[in-house]
């Protein structure tokens, strides 16, 4: 009925006319954006009466067992499946997750492995669905539909990342939702790659789609795939992996099908439902082992991709019975024209991720993992950022989030493991390096093809140190522990890079300690036989440390962006056989090219047209180092020093450790020398805390410092200087100028 033909008569029910009414404005929205209501809750949703029946019936253990490990399995199949069978570089080293979903769209059961922070993320997407599309006459939710989304301010991560949603129905009750989602790198956004650090606004960043139907009966609707094709650099890749997801997501009904069949329809909800209460439960026990108390670590972030500022995290982390809340009030205001701020969801599915690959993993992949934690945050901070402000790399500021909530759990741990272990958590550890320094590109393959993505090479993040052992050497990334680094010859087939060093571990490139962070593996870029060929980078930390180190150890080094441009190295090598590239940093001290210009930079470039032959270097980081360099085991020290993991420089200055140099062997007097000598100047440095902490603190930042956020009073933050200011209840958006 239309508003005209609303008649107010004082008979007619009050209740028939305000639903008209609220029928009319449903039908007459002028525009859905993201939902609030879904977005900030990543509670799972109460039991359906179907949760409820099923719960109810007498299905026993062994049978509830045999479900679960066959779903688990049918997740895994799907998600090894897409590796193979896709075709973003991303697929094919394990950046995606398939997973099954209640019908009310909390995600039950995730693949073993592949990225989990889609975990707590993957479910607001079928919420919304569920909400808004579900009875509205013109789209609705069929058995045989095929839905697609991207946008992080509707769920998932950023809009590189792109999801295959399916309703699955048994007698015409909708049971559950299954899906898949794929990093597929090129989106058609303001720099090619996917992931564009030059994004002004939301508007620069490519496709924004919101959850969408985009297909029926099974199949996808060509038109919609040509629209898709035709808003992206790369229309193949675009088509290959909408079928790939499209595969992937029905082999996942099948199998949850077949077991509907065999072990009926309430067993299989049953265990669906069952296994997120029970991860939930768990999650509470062990955090009830944990000692009551607060944490609390502040980070920064060093680069916005365009400018160094200090962007501050300000972080505690409170056990509270079987409750953890995660305080980041005070932190940094989000900047309305760069493309680092965080939504919400994205946050809580990155620290999700601390818990079970870094904390528990042995727990099931699902939502209920982060259903006991409450995440506090000031509204229009860059870390709980409004949806009219960029976010497509928000991984800059969510990843040093993630290491400050990893850092504070860690000290948990530590009394934990004291008091028995009762928390059942992995060994205590300083931080994982928690960046993706690594190239992207974009421009003609040497076959004619326009391409544009991101390489293997961010998989190689250093370890960091054990409460017992050294950590280890590039490991795969904190967001997907079981990556592949790739193989050089398959992306210098496909690609016209060239590796010129690559899986190398960079000298001095830990975190010191009694027990050393793993290195990172440096990387010297370039590319020949393309007719335009550009690169790009997407990190932070070469200003300010980004891996903490833990009881002594020290946090992780920097290390910039290097480049030689103004000279064809590759031609420069071949007239000269004794020209070497392997090594970034004789590179850049040494300058063998003659006439090339030789620069350093943080490491955030925007799309930058390379010529045929120059070099790009840089080097993931390194983990942090756990204890008293003075307590290292001067063998140790030795070893690295003939592995060439530190320097002569570094065993003497930083371990104070004395070897000769003749014969690399250990000098045993000397080296108690020199740490006597440290230790008394140590005493001779020492200060009482409380004579530290008056000449340390200030009132404001020190003035010409680009510093965002709180600056000890967390109810006031600072806007880029010590002389701007906003309340944190009232944040306003900054705009870079």
């Amino acid at each position: 009925m239309a508003t005209d033909d609303i008649v107010i008569d004082a008979t007619e029910d009050e209740a028939a006319l305000d639903a008209e009414v609220q029928e009319f404005l449903h039908k007459t929205v002028l525009f859905r954006g993201p939902d609030p209501e879904i977005m900030r809750d990543h509670k799972p949703a109460p039991r359906s009466p179907l949760e409820e029946a099923a719960m109810a019936a007498d299905v026993d253990d062994l049978t509830k067992t045999i479900i679960r490990n066959r779903l688990q399995t049918s997740a895994n199949e799907a998600k090894d499946m897409l590796m193979h069978i896709a075709s973003a570089p991303s697929a094919k080293w394990g950046d995606l997750i398939a997973g099954i979903f209640t019908a009310r769209g909390d995600l039950a059961v995730a693949s073993s492995s592949g990225v989990l922070i889609f975990s707590v993320l993957a479910g607001p997407p079928i919420k919304y669905i569920l909400k808004h599309w579900q009875d509205e006459e013109t789209v609705g939710v069929r058995d045989g539909d095929v839905f697609m989304h991207n946008d992080a301010r509707f769920g998932n991560v950023h809009n590189t990342d792109q999801s295959c949603l399916m309703p699955v129905f048994h007698e015409g009750e909708l049971i559950a939702w299954v899906g898949t989602i794929i990093h597929e790198g090129e989106n058609g956004s303001t720099e090619p790659g996917g992931m564009p650090s030059a994004a002004e606004s939301p508007y620069d960043e490519g496709l924004k789609i919101s959850p969408v139907k985009i297909g029926e009966g099974f199949k996808l609707r060509e038109d919609l795939v040509t629209y898709f094709q035709n808003s992206v650099r790369d229309p193949k890749l675009q088509l290959e992996d909408m079928r790939s997801r499209l595969a992937g997501t029905m082999r996942l009904r099948t199998r949850l099908l077949e077991a509907v069949e065999e072990y009926g329809r309430d067993a299989v909800v049953a265990v669906v439902r069952g296994t997120l209460e029970y991860t939930g439960t768990e999650v509470r026990r062990r955090l009830a082992a944990l000692p009551d108390g607060k944490r609390r670590v502040v980070r920064f972030c060093d680069n916005t991709l365009r400018e160094p500022i200090l962007l501050k995290i300000d972080c505690t982390v409170e056990v509270k019975g079987d409750e953890l809340i995660i305080d980041l009030r005070g932190s940094g205001p989000e900047l309305m024209n760069r493309a680092i701020n965080t939504v919400l969801a994205s946050l809580k599915g990155m620290i999700a991720q601390v818990f079970l690959t870094f904390i528990w993993p042995d727990l099931p992949r699902n939502q209920a993992a982060f259903e006991p934690v409450t995440v506090l945050t000031d509204q229009g901070s860059a870390f709980d950022c409004s949806a009219e402000v960029p976010n497509a790399v928000s991984m800059m500021t969510f990843f040093p989030s993630f290491s400050a909530v990893e850092h504070c759990l860690q000290k948990f741990l530590f009394n934990d493991k004291h008091a028995g272990g009762e928390a059942k958590a992995t060994e205590v550890h300083a931080s994982w390096w928690p960046m993706i320094n690594g190239f992207l590109f974009g421009g003609y393959t040497q076959h004619g093809y326009f391409v544009g993505n991101v390489m293997t090479d961010i998989n190689g993040m250093g370890g960091g140190a054990r409460s017992d052992r050294d950590g280890e050497h590039a490991l795969a990334p904190i967001f997907c522990s079981m990556s592949d680094l790739g193989e050089n010859e398959m992306v210098e087939d496909e690609l016209p890079v060239l590796c010129l060093s690559n899986r190398r571990i960079m000298r001095d490139n830990q975190g010191f300690g009694r027990f050393r962070g793993g290195h990172g593996h440096q990387q010297v870029m370039t590319y020949k036989d393309s007719p335009l060929w550009g690169w790009m980078t997407i990190a932070i930390g070469s200003k300010f440390p980004l891996a903490l180190g833990l009881f002594g150890g020290y946090g992780s080094p920097c290390q910039p962006l290097m480049k030689v441009k103004g000279v064809n190295a590759l031609a420069a090598m071949a007239a000269d056989g004794s020209l070497r590239v392997d090594d970034p940093v004789a590179l850049m001290n040494e300058r063998p090219f003659e006439g090339a210009e030789y620069s350093t930079a943080h490491t955030g470039m925007q799309f930058e047209i390379a010529a045929e032959g120059e070099l790009y270097a840089m080097s993931q980081g390194g983990g942090g180092g756990y204890g008293d360099v003075l307590e290292r085991d001067p063998a140790a020290v030795v070893t690295d020093l003939r592995r060439d993991l530190i320097s002569a420089w570094t065993a003497r200055h930083v371990y104070h450790v004395a070897v000769d140099p003749e014969t690399g062997t250990h000098d045993a007097a000397e080296t108690e020398r020199l740490r006597a000598a440290e230790r008394e100047a140590r005493l001779a440095r020492a200060v009482p805390f409380d004579e530290f902490e008056a000449s340390w603190t200030t009132d404001l930042p020190p003035e010409g410092l680009p510093f965002y956020g709180s600056w000890g009073d967390r109810r006031t933050i600072h806007a880029g200087g010590r002389d701007i200011t906003m309340p944190a209840d009232a944040l306003m958006p900054v705009m870079m100028v």
